[in-house]
Parts: C-alpha cells; sequence; structure tokens
C-alpha cells in the first residue's frame, strides 16, 4: 500500500478493534515492512482466545495476530476443517524429540547466509534452521495425485507453529468466507516455479489441478479444493456433487506452508521434460511447467511459508548494478566486489551538474578536487529547503482542492435548502387552505349535532325513549384469592354453583359461588401450567402445557383418568354431543367421552398454527387458528366454511344467536354474521390482546364481553356494536372469562379471580 493508504487502513482497523476486542489498551500497535509490501501488524501481549470466536466473524480489514503465550488454540475456530479428519502422518501432533527445536517456528531467512546449519535470531532464543541440499532431496519427481488408491479424505489439524494468523473480512457478494494464510500473500498470485525438497503427500493435492493446494478451501460435500479450483468446477470429481466454497482448510494451509521448497533462485526450467527424475510441476500464471534444480545456484531449501523472507535476501538474487543498468546482471553475493571494480561511479553531486564517470579509486581523487564537494552542505541545505517547499506546495494544493470541494457541497446543499424551503411553502399554503376547508366542515358538523341533540332532549321531555336504566351497569361484588400464579382459565358447573379456575401454579380451585364464596378443594395433578377446563355431564376435563388432559369427577371432586392427549400443550378444550374437543398445535382431536374414559375419533388437521380458540354451538365446531376460523360441521367432522381476518392470530371467540365474534392478538374484535358470514363490523377500543369472550344474552339484548392484557374488560352492546362500559378492577392482564345466571367471572394474571354482577 501506499503510505498514505497504509495510514488510513491501519487506523481503521486500530479503531474497529478498539470497538470490539476486549481489553484493547494491553495491545502494542505496531507497522512491519516485508519487501516491496508493508503490512499493518497487530501484536497482542497475551493470547486471547475467550475473544477471537467474537472476533473472526467481525473482522473487516486484513490484519495479523501475533501469539506470544506460545500454547494457541485455534483448531476449535477451523469451521469444521478437522471434521471427520484424518491424520496426516508427515505432520505429527507435537515435535520430534531430535529436532533442535525448542518450539515450532515457521523458518525465517536474515539478509545474509552462511553455510552452517542453523542460526540464532538476535532478537530472541528461538532456533532457525537452514537446510542445504542434498543429492537426495534435490528434487521432486512429477506425479498425480489421482495415480493413488487412498483418495482424498478430509485432512486432519496438525500441530500449529507459533506463526502469524492473517484474517480476512467476509465478503458479502462471494463465498462469506474466512481467508486465512500463515505468512502467504493471498491476493497476488503464485508465480514463482515450487521443487519440493521431497515429495509432498498425496494428500496434500488437489483433486482438480492435480497439484499441490493452492489456497485450500472446505465446499460444501467436505471435501478441500484449491479455491480456484473450486470457484472454477461445477462438480465435485468424488460425489458429482456442486461445489461452493465454505470456508478456508486452516489445517491444510498451515501443513503445506510447512514443506519444504527449493529457493527459486537455485531452480531453473526443466531441460530434460516433464516427468523427469529432477523436474518437479509448478504452476505459473495458472499454466503447467516444470523446473529442476539449478546445481549452480542457492543450495538452501527452506519452508514454503519462509520463502519470501528467504528470497528477498537470497545471496543469488540477481541484481542490477546501481551504477549504471547496462552493466552486466548480478548476484547480490557479486555485488559488493563489482561495485569496487565498476567503471560507472558517477560523483554524488551529478545532480547538480558534475559530468565524472569513474571507477573506485578515481571516485575518491574527483572527490577531494570537486569544486561541488566544498558546497555540498550549503546544496544540502538548499534541496532540503527546495523540499520543504515542494510539501508545503502541495499541501497547499490539497488544501485548496479541498476547500473548492467543500465550496462545492455547501452550493449543492444550499439548492437543496432552497428547493425545500419553496416545497415547504407550498406546502404549508396547499395545509392553510385544507384546515380552513376542515374548519367551516367542522362548525358544519357542530351545527348538525347541536340539532341532533336538541330534537333528542325533546323526545326524552316527552317520554319518548324512556329513562336511563341503572341496573344495566355491572359492578365488582367480590375477588377470590388463593391462586399462586396467573390464573389462565374458569369453567362453571351451574348445578352446584361452583366456580373451576386453573392456573401457573399447577393447579384446580374450587370456589363455591352461591353460600360460602370460598376455595372448597384445590384439585393437583397436572405437572404443567393449567391452560383449559371444560365440563360435560358430571366430569370435569382439564387441559395443561404437560400435553395431558385429567378427567375429574365433580360429585367427588378426584381424579378419575389420565390421558396423553398431545405431543405439545393442550390449549383449549370444548364439548358438545358427548364429544370432547382439545386443540393444540395445529391439531384438533375428537374424543368419544365413554365413562371416565377418553376414546380418539378422529384428529381434525388442515391448521396451520396453535388453536387457541374452541367454541361449540348447536351443530357447528368454531375454530381459531391464526389468522383463520374454521367452522366444522360436528356431526360429519368436515370443515364447511372458513372465515379470515386481520390483526394477528385469533385468540378468542364467541358465538350470539345473531353473530359469530373472535377477538385477534392486535387488539381487535372482528364480528360476523352467523347466517351470511359476512363481516359486518370491527371493534376496537382496547390496546392489548383480546385473550377471552363471554355472551350473556337475554330476550332484550344481548352483550359481549371481552378481556385483554390491558387490564381492562369491555361491554359491548350487540343491538348497535358500541362499547357500553369498561371494567377496571385488575392489577394484571385479564385472560379468562365466564358467565353463569347473569355473573361475570374474570380471571388474572394478578393471580384473581373477580366477581361482576349488575
Amino acid at each position: 500500500y501506499s503510505p498514505s493508504d497504509l495510514e488510513r487502513r491501519c487506523g481503521n482497523t486500530k479503531q474497529f478493534l478498539g470497538d470490539n476486542i476486549p481489553n484493547f489498551n494491553r495491545q502494542v500497535f505496531s507497522v512491519q515492512g516485508y519487501g516491496s509490501r508493508t503490512k499493518a501488524t497487530f501484536t497482542l501481549q497475551a493470547w486471547q482466545s475467550s475473544w477471537l470466536p467474537a472476533f473472526l466473524p467481525l473482522c473487516v480489514r486484513e490484519v495479523q495476530v501475533m501469539s506470544s503465550s506460545k500454547t494457541p488454540r485455534y483448531n476449535q475456530y477451523s469451521a469444521g476443517a478437522a471434521a471427520g479428519a484424518s491424520s496426516i502422518s508427515s505432520s505429527p501432533s507435537s515435535p520430534p524429540a531430535d529436532s533442535g527445536v525448542g518450539s515450532m517456528m515457521e523458518a525465517s531467512f536474515g539478509p545474509t547466509f552462511s553455510s552452517s546449519g542453523a542460526k540464532v535470531s538476535a532478537e530472541s532464543s528461538n532456533t532457525y534452521k537452514q537446510h542445504r541440499r542434498t543429492p537426495s532431496t534435490s528434487s521432486t519427481l512429477t506425479y498425480s495425485p489421482r495415480d493413488e488408491d487412498d483418495g482424498m479424505p478430509p485432512i486432519g489439524t496438525p500441530r500449529r507453529s507459533d506463526s502469524a494468523i492473517s484474517i480476512r473480512s467476509l465478503h458479502s457478494e462471494s463465498n462469506m468466507s474466512l481467508r486465512s494464510t500463515f505468512s502467504l500473500h493471498e491476493e497476488e498470485e503464485d508465480l514463482e516455479p515450487q521443487v519440493f525438497a521431497e515429495p509432498p503427500s498425496v494428500k496434500l493435492c488437489c483433486q482438480l489441478c492435480c497439484n499441490v493446494f493452492k489456497d485450500p478451501v472446505i465446499t460444501t460435500c467436505g471435501h478441500t479444493f484449491c479455491r480456484r479450483c473450486a470457484l472454477t468446477s461445477d462438480k465435485c470429481p468424488v460425489d458429482t456433487a456442486k461445489l461452493t466454497v465454505v470456508v478456508n482448510n486452516i489445517a491444510v494451509a498451515e501443513q503445506i506452508g510447512e514443506l519444504f521448497i527449493h529457493c527459486k533462485y537455485g531452480c531453473r526450467a526443466a531441460t530434460n521434460g516433464l516427468g523427469g527424475a529432477a523436474a518437479s510441476t509448478a504452476s505459473v500464471a495458472g499454466k503447467p511447467g516444470a523446473y529442476e534444480v539449478d546445481p549452480l545456484g542457492c543450495p538452501f531449501t527452506i519452508k514454503l511459508s519462509s520463502r519470501k523472507e528467504h528470497e528477498a535476501s537470497c545471496d543469488y538474487r540477481p541484481v542490477r548494478c546501481p551504477n549504471n543498468p547496462s552493466c552486466p546482471p548480478l548476484l547480490t553475493m557479486n555485488l559488493e566486489a563489482h561495485l569496487k571494480e565498476c567503471e560507472h561511479i558517477k560523483c554524488p553531486h551529478s545532480k547538480y551538474g558534475c559530468i565524472f564517470i569513474g571507477n573506485q579509486d578515481t571516485y575518491e581523487t574527483h572527490l577531494e578536487v570537486c569544486k561541488f564537494e566544498g558546497l555540498k552542505e550549503f546544496l544540502q541545505q538548499t534541496d532540503d529547503r527546495f523540499h520543504e517547499m515542494q510539501l508545503a506546495l502541495s499541501q497547499k494544493d490539497q488544501d485548496i482542492a479541498f476547500l473548492r470541494s467543500m465550496l462545492g457541497k455547501l452550493s449543492e446543499k444550499l439548492d437543496q435548502l432552497e428547493k425545500n424551503l419553496e416545497l415547504k411553502f407550498d406546502m404549508l399554503d396547499e395545509n392553510q387552505s385544507k384546515l380552513s376547508e376542515d374548519l367551516m366542515e367542522f362548525r358544519r358538523d357542530a351545527s348538525m349535532l347541536n340539532d341532533e341533540l336538541s330534537h333528542i332532549n325533546a323526545r326524552l321531555n316527552m317520554g319518548i325513549l324512556g329513562s336511563y336504566d341503572p341496573q344495566q351497569i355491572f359492578k365488582c361484588k367480590g375477588t377470590f384469592v388463593g391462586h399462586q400464579g396467573p390464573v389462565w382459565c374458569l369453567c362453571v358447573y351451574s348445578t352446584g354453583d361452583l366456580l373451576f379456575s386453573g392456573s401457573s401454579d399447577k393447579t384446580i380451585k374450587v370456589w363455591d359461588t352461591c353460600t360460602t364464596y370460598k376455595c372448597q378443594k384445590t384439585l393437583e395433578g397436572h405437572d404443567g401450567i393449567v391452560l383449559a377446563l371444560c365440563i360435560q355431564g358430571n366430569k370435569l376435563y382439564s387441559g395443561s402445557a404437560d400435553c395431558t388432559i385429567i378427567v375429574w369427577d365433580i360429585q367427588t371432586l378426584q381424579k378419575v383418568n389420565t390421558i396423553r392427549a398431545h405431543d405439545n400443550p393442550v390449549c383449549t378444550l370444548v364439548s358438545s354431543h358427548n364429544m370432547l374437543f382439545s386443540g393444540s398445535l395445529k391439531a384438533i382431536k375428537v374424543w368419544d367421552i365413554v365413562g371416565t374414559e377418553l376414546k380418539l375419533k378422529k384428529e381434525l388437521t388442515g391448521l396451520n398454527h396453535w388453536v387457541r380458540a374452541l367454541v361449540a354451538s348447536q351443530n357447528h365446531l368454531y375454530s381459531g387458528s391464526y389468522q383463520t376460523i374454521k367452522i366444522w360441521d360436528i356431526r360429519s367432522l368436515e370443515c364447511v366454511h372458513v372465515l379470515q381476518t386481520s390483526g394477528g392470530s385469533v385468540y378468542s371467540i364467541a358465538v350470539t344467536n345473531h353473530h359469530i365474534v373472535c377477538g385477534t392478538y392486535e387488539n381487535l374484535i372482528h364480528v360476523w354474521d352467523i347466517e351470511s358470514k359476512e363481516q359486518v363490523r370491527t371493534l376496537t377500543g382496547h390496546v392489548g390482546t383480546v385473550y377471552a369472550l363471554a355472551v350473556i344474552s337475554t330476550p332484550d339484548q344481548t352483550k359481549v364481553f371481552s378481556a385483554s392484557y390491558d387490564r381492562s374488560l369491555r361491554v359491548w352492546s350487540m343491538d348497535n356494536m358500541i362499547c357500553t362500559q369498561t371494567l377496571l378492577r385488575h392489577q394484571g392482564s385479564v385472560t379468562a372469562l365466564a358467565v353463569s345466571r347473569g355473573r361475570l367471572f374474570s380471571g388474572a394474571v394478578d393471580s384473581t379471580v373477580k366477581v361482576w354482577t349488575c
């Protein structure tokens, strides 16, 4: 990167890490240079495995995380690289005893090389090894991994060297994969020849290109291929599955980085054809070629992951004479001797006009008589001053360009503001006209209302409409207290004036509603929340979150049977025609009542969500599921009509003589005509889910009661579809309703049951 680009990238990355990594102040930020490329490097003082899993998918810049604890544990983050893995014998999980290396380090080479076998780094105590070529390891043979019988099973995770982990950001338009390398440049194509010191394992070769993996990735079929091969091939050669890149194979990339190869300055194009004993295949710009060991070239073998460091300072690297490009090519090791004999040495003041060109001896003599030598301090100061002026001029040019861009932006913004101001003035004029029209209309409506009120008052004075009946107002007459959790369902046994309430405390309480108004008994038997209650004859049926239905004898208040009814919680129960209907997730089961037994008769399907509401009226069963009410014929158990609702899932249903009413999740109450099945009204007023509905009918009128999450009950007159009263006494959401003999019972999340009468 250029210096400015590098500074920007480093700054962005440092800011990102500071925002996302705990204890970032414990990390040291540094920038290191490698040859012609410069990388931003973050050096951590301690290995932080706790934040690594969260950091990997968030990384947006290429950084290097260097470990100083020497005990990295990254295999668990390799996203399947070791899944179904088989270990590679050439990569043991621990260093050999005779390796002579204290800890596994990647091979590194300094600027100079000697013929000795080892070199000690001046900055640490780690030992680095260099390998000279021997006749037995001078080259590798040309081979194809398809000649092997064992195929290409997934490669297991080997021992990790203490090397840098390079992490690349996730790209939304690519395969969203983490790219990871071990001291290798992923963004560049590897144009260098690769002559291996020993034949690499066939398990490290791609089955598509038959070469050693380059940027190995795991695909959806579980096999490993080169990234380029996986992206350019349609099908896996093993199981013909479609190839899609999933994640980098970090384990294989590391093993390949540990392979020893010959320095490229010790290789040459093969002269004896492909497949010879001294040739090795390599990929140059994507095209196969053959190379062999050059006996006159660099004698060292190096790790593939360390080749860049070595080749940047290799003694056999070709260089040009710095004095004259026309000098013959040189090796780095011969450059110093050549400079002593070079006849093209220029005077250091040639840029000021000195025309001297000579060798080292004449160069020293010339400096003594050069007229520019005495002025070098002045010339240097002049150059420095000129350079400073150039920098200042460049900075001024940048400032001018910035100011021009800002001026352009300000002009655009000013134009936009003027346009917005004009639009707002136009809108203001339009709104003013509209308000004037609305005001005139409101005045006309007010006049009409006054006339109507005068007419109604006149009729009241004449006795035509009758007087207001205070007996129609419902009032709270008492509260049943005893449950230890929210009350979810209520059921009335009119014969004995008993009220049953089911609660989150897994019990059913029996209340006397006629004489003592106290709890007569607590029924225990469920292992989950009691969600539904139903009475048929002298039997009480209770449904629970434990997926069971319990049958209770009302005379003795004892449990007589337990049925495993559903695979999910039993949400609602209703009985009719000596049958019991139970609702759960996407299913309604129909049970024949035979004494204390329940015999499964049929399961009603075709439901797309939880069945939270069931009502039986005359010869029909009404079920509410999601935004649908289905009407079933009780005799044939077939669906005869479907009503579509809006406003969320159906939570409650009530049926009157003339209407079908349902309460929804989004606070609405929908009303349909029971004969035509046409929706006639949507009642609004609640500000929470309508959990329950109940009906009280008299010859004169029909009232519907609604209970809501907003802690209120509302009384609706079905004659004119208006709310005549709002009852507010509960301290929690009202979840259940029951009616008996003109009385209304309401259960709520505040664990109480309240009694309302006129």
